[in-house]
């Protein structure tokens, strides 16, 4: 039976090509949008623990994706938050979303309050020593070959690199926050403050001590261990929903693409069916054939899926190398999964219908 089904499929190269790499594609998209999208929401949630807060205070109303809340509330608020007990320190911030080359969160930054939270690691020069300066991470700054005195774009004006940091600390860019102010016509405004408590298990203490202040009743302040756990696909607005249209429409792609081509291969085989079954080959044996060589086609363009995804992803990363792509045994698996089945559901109906046929009417089949 193994040589018949290979034979089969040598015998006709177009078919089992193109169904190989239906096979492909459907696995190619599941790791690829999957993994990009879990890949930027790990990354991001791994940046936010580098910064070093214990607690998160932000206006009222606003958004627990980093960068969806502009700089709507003054940034003396901070000094309320730093008399309070339990409170070492208080970092002011500025998230500023950006779409100009790229989607991305600019953080304006005073240097000195936010390198206390965790102190930055400079690969290359220092601290901010103008205005028109920015810090960068080292992904950044590598991937497109910057370095110390470089020049780079930042909402439409040129800034020079004062240093190169070691990437995990927030953002990719920190700006000061004066300078960021004066961007976005947000003069004495911060997004959220960073909070530095005197121990990590006096978090949800500092949450009610900063709710109870008149006046901050509603602001939105979080432990950063509530915050983290809230960076998940399911609390990420629309991404799971995302994920699951993704791969629904990756197993559409091979149903239809394997469906058609078992169709196919049953008509052109009607008469190599009848001669089995005249030799008595049973239902079975015919619904078996079908079906393993399906599975045959599954599996390798499952295997070409994952080649291919990874090969995408070095050269994805080559071209744009702040964008995380993570292509994990779990999804693997998962993709892996998904392509079979939706190959063998996709070559059921074929493989019944060459099961059901009458041997004579098979062979005088023209």
């Amino acid at each position: 039976m193994n040589k018949m089904i290979v034979a089969n499929l040598v015998h006709r190269p177009v078919r089992t090509v193109i169904s190989i790499s239906a096979v492909a594609i459907e696995v190619v998209l599941i790791l690829l949008i999957v993994g990009l999208s879990l890949g930027m929401l790990n990354d991001g949630r791994r940046r936010q623990q580098g910064i070093g807060a214990d607690v998160l205070v932000q206006p009222p109303g606003s958004s627990a994706l980093v960068g969806m809340t502009g700089a709507p509330v003054s940034s003396k608020v901070g000094d309320v938050v730093a008399k309070l007990p339990h409170v070492e320190k208080v970092a002011p911030v500025i998230w500023q979303l950006t779409t100009s080359g790229s989607v991305e969160i600019v953080y304006g930054i005073d240097y000195d309050s936010y390198n206390r939270l965790t102190a930055f690691h400079f690969l290359e020069g220092g601290p901010f020593q103008g205005p028109a300066d920015v810090i960068v991470d080292d992904v950044f700054a590598y991937g497109k070959n910057l370095h110390v005195g470089s020049k780079v774009e930042i909402m439409n004006h040129t800034f020079r690199i004062a240093g190169v940091v070691e990437h995990g600390k927030g953002a990719r860019k920190f700006l000061p926050m004066a300078t960021m102010q004066e961007l976005i016509g947000a003069q004495g405004k911060a997004s959220v403050f960073y909070v530095k408590t005197d121990s990590p298990q006096n978090a949800d203490l500092v949450v009610q001590e900063v709710h109870a202040v008149p006046g901050m009743e509603r602001y939105t302040v979080r432990s950063m261990r509530e915050y983290l756990s809230m960076m998940t696909p399911e609390n990420v607005p629309g991404l799971s929903q995302f994920i699951a249209v993704v791969i629904g429409i990756s197993v559409i792609i091979g149903f239809i693409v394997l469906f058609q081509s078992m169709y196919t291969a049953v008509l052109e085989r009607t008469r190599e069916i009848g001669i089995l079954k005249s030799l008595g080959a049973s239902k079975l044996y015919i619904l078996n054939v079908i079906l393993r060589e399906t599975l045959v086609l599954a599996l390798v363009g499952a295997g070409l899926g994952i080649g291919v995804s990874f090969l995408a992803r070095i050269m994805i990363r080559t071209k744009f190398p702040t964008l995380p792509i993570q292509i994990g045994p779990t999804w693997i698996a998962y993709a892996v999964i998904i392509a079979i089945a939706g190959a063998l559901l996709g070559a059921i109906y074929p493989a019944v219908q060459a099961a059901l046929k009458d041997p004579v009417d098979a062979i005088a089949y023209e």
